[in-house]
């Protein structure tokens, strides 16, 4: 890596962009439609668009490869925030997946705050011989972007500007993706409102998005919002991932991406590693493969868990609740997989996937030291042992703010 400090907009640092959150996530399943009957009608998830891989995939194998619609999920404003891609349809279309057997994940995303941290960033990835697996603004969601590797085969994703649903629901007219832009933009570019004048300015329909309705009566008092379920998702994230090698992918992690090392734990006698973008405890943490085969995961493959947070430590009662009373099984895990986090229940998707719902994470402040271990709470990891209530901490309430109404 170079380690001459570089000006981004009057800030002297170690590369040329600074990853501010991660910014959504996604799986590859064997049916995205059905598993949104998990994702949709209980998690709340609303579909924003639909991605066909089919175009990708030779005719002839085209009948082998089983579903070949993706989605693109929303739980906020984000044009999507968790992506599910159709595993059969990926693996065909995508190469890189050949020599990557065992990923579930079709992408880690990483949003920076400006355009030009894209493209400057783009470029000094490249000069330190990262491998990107392409660049340019996606459609839909209309994010500039580019995909690094990392040492793992994991693609991540480094994005500027995602599209943004508002009152209506709708998502952008998919007449306003005419143009694909395969590598980043000559700079500077014109800005989202600019494009849509143009837009208008030549008849398209810009009302004509896609919409999907709430799934089902909305019966459940939330903080004085009727929804259609006990809780809300307010945020995607920490994200659990397997490495090969622990030392190459925290150099990917910390060198290349900019992300710092919170903490560490023995699990099992393996090392864990959790790192964090912003205040949050982790963003991401990293466990050993040869720590899978202790844990005896109901779906084997680079994917530990990622994690969907609630608004109060009420909804993420009433969530675990409300996934059990509708068939959802849930898997205890050591807890020390989850440093940072008080409360948590894994709950596992129809793939075999652990999400884990949570409501409280630790922030880290100036000196950039989490809580010592001491001073955290024994917690039991049986959801049903949990109290009714529980005190306030610290970092109640704190750390990246839901925007806009529940619903």
């Amino acid at each position: 890596m170079t380690t001459d400090k570089i000006n981004v907009d009057g800030t002297l640092l170690e590369r040329p962009f600074r990853i501010k959150r991660l910014g959504h996530f996604g799986i590859n399943v064997k049916s995205p439609n059905e598993s949104m009957d998990f994702y949709g009608r209980l998690l709340g998830f609303e579909v924003s668009d639909h991605l066909d891989f089919g175009p990708r995939i030779p005719e002839p194998a085209r009948s082998e490869v089983g579903p070949t619609i993706g989605l693109f999920t929303r739980h906020g404003t984000d044009h999507h925030s968790f992506v599910l891609f159709p595993k059969g349809a990926v693996s065909k279309a995508n190469p890189h997946y050949k020599d990557h057997p065992d990923l579930s994940i079709n992408q880690i995303t990483w949003q920076v705050s400006t355009l030009k941290e894209v493209v400057n960033g783009h470029d000094w990835i490249e000069k330190n011989k990262i491998k990107i697996l392409r660049a340019g603004r996606d459609t839909p969601g209309s994010n500039w972007h580019f995909y690094p590797v990392d040492p793992c085969g994991h693609i991540n994703e480094l994005y500027y500007g995602i599209e943004q649903i508002g009152w209506s629901g709708l998502s952008k007219s998919a007449e306003m993706h005419t143009i694909k832009h395969l590598k980043p933009p000559k700079l500077p570019h014109p800005s989202e409102y600019s494009e849509v004048t143009h837009a208008l300015d030549q008849g398209i329909d810009i009302h004509a998005g896609l919409r999907k309705d709430v799934h089902g009566p909305e019966t459940f008092d939330v903080g004085g919002v009727l929804l259609a379920r006990p809780f809300k998702i307010s945020r995607v994230g920490p994200l659990r991932i397997f490495v090969d090698d622990m030392e190459q992918s925290l150099a990917f992690y910390t060198q290349t991406m900019g992300l710092q090392v919170t903490e560490e734990v023995l699990v099992h006698q393996h090392r864990c590693v959790f790192l964090r973008a912003n205040t949050e405890h982790h963003s991401i943490a990293l466990y050993p493969k040869a720590l899978a085969k202790d844990l005896h995961l109901p779906n084997p493959s680079s994917l530990l868990s990622f994690a969907l947070q609630m608004g109060s430590y009420q909804q993420l009662l009433d969530a675990v609740s409300h996934l059990r009373a509708n068939g959802v099984k849930f898997m205890e895990l050591p807890r020390e997989l989850s440093l940072g986090i008080a409360h948590h229940a894994f709950a596992i998707d129809p793939d075999g996937f652990l999400i884990e719902l949570y409501w409280e994470m630790e922030q880290i402040g100036w000196d950039g030291q989490p809580r010592p271990a001491h001073m955290r709470k024994a917690i039991s990891s049986n959801p049903l042992d949990w109290p009714t209530h529980i005190e306030a901490s610290s970092d109640s309430f704190c750390g990246e703010v839901f925007l806009g109404p529940l619903n």
